[in-house]
């Protein structure tokens, strides 16, 4: 699974920011249509509630998606044979 941010639904309160423990997100430089600046992604494979869960069958993190007030990030499928890169940390 990969982490999408819904750029119609963020009002860029950057709250993913700042609960992240991997620091998957950056704040960004673009505005979206609405004129609001929003966060971007950086390294999301560092992120192991999108990247690993499958493998472990079970998640381990989702504090940005829990956080987020306007329900603007979420997990899409990966399409079947998608690169994946994956990030250990210790």
């Amino acid at each position: 699974m990969k982490l999408a941010i819904d750029s119609s639904r963020c009002k860029g309160c950057n709250l993913c920011m700042l609960v992240c423990p991997y620091r998957i997100f950056k704040e960004g430089k673009e505005q979206n249509e609405r004129g609001i600046i929003l966060p971007e992604l950086d390294r999301p494979e560092r992120c192991p509630n999108c990247r690993l869960q499958k493998l472990y069958g079970r998640t381990l993190c989702g504090l940005c998606q829990m956080i987020c007030p306007d329900q603007a990030i979420r997990w899409d499928d990966e399409a079947k044979n998608e690169r994946q890169k994956v990030e250990v940390e210790f």
